[in-house]
């Protein structure tokens, strides 16, 4: 169940999905985590949602956005799970007779592209550890864009839009509900103050 579904290839999002539904099964309850705007905007119907902390993750701003939060020309930036450190984020348990239309809809918005490694991780949480579906991102990713400088990422908050939305309103709102949840990460706060401190915000 834990197997990495990794490759630098056109990746087969169809197959993907049907190896994901394979390692589910099926039987009980479908977990997902969600660490950016899957907490503030989840688009499922979820029976319960916990908060849950991921060892050996982290969030970060270091996924390129070429249409949700930015163009071709201009792209933006959206966090992704990156290997390394520890997250908090949310669990939702979806009952196992929606889990598989509740997945379909899921991998619509996360994998139309084959961009993120879908893996299965181990999240803590205050009533005990569930195992949850996570998208995570590689550092061999085209979309990795490695660490960012300052005027760099200024540039990318002030310009970069795309058909959801800006890349300032994504993380503007990512950091707010993370900050209500109490999950924030010294990143997000740090990129946050760096957007107000600019009048970005």
């Amino acid at each position: 169940m834990l197997a990495t579904m990794q490759s630098l290839a056109v990746r087969d999002t169809a197959a993907l999905l049907a190896q994901v539904r394979q390692q589910w099964g099926g039987h009980t309850d479908l977990w997902v985590f969600g660490y950016a705007s899957l907490i503030w905007r989840p688009e499922f119907d979820a029976a319960e949602h916990r908060p849950a902390l991921v060892r050996g993750w982290h969030r970060a701003l270091r996924m390129r956005s070429r249409v949700n939060r930015g163009t071709p020309d201009q792209p933006g930036l959206v966090y992704a799970l990156m290997s390394g450190g520890m997250c908090r984020g949310m669990v939702y348990r979806i009952p196992k007779e929606r889990g598989r239309d509740e997945l379909d809809r899921l991998w619509l918005r996360e994998m139309p592209t084959g961009v993120y490694d879908p893996r299965w991780l181990r999240c803590h949480t205050g009533d005990g550890d569930v195992m949850a579906l996570a998208f995570t991102l590689s550092r061999r990713s085209p979309n990795y864009t490695g660490r960012i400088d300052d005027p760099s990422l200024l540039a990318i908050l002030r310009h970069a839009h795309g058909r959801y939305g800006s890349t300032l309103d994504y993380l503007v709102r990512t950091a707010e509900a993370l900050r209500q949840h109490r999950m924030c990460d010294r990143e997000s706060e740090r990129l946050l103050a760096l957007a107000r401190r600019e009048g970005l915000v």
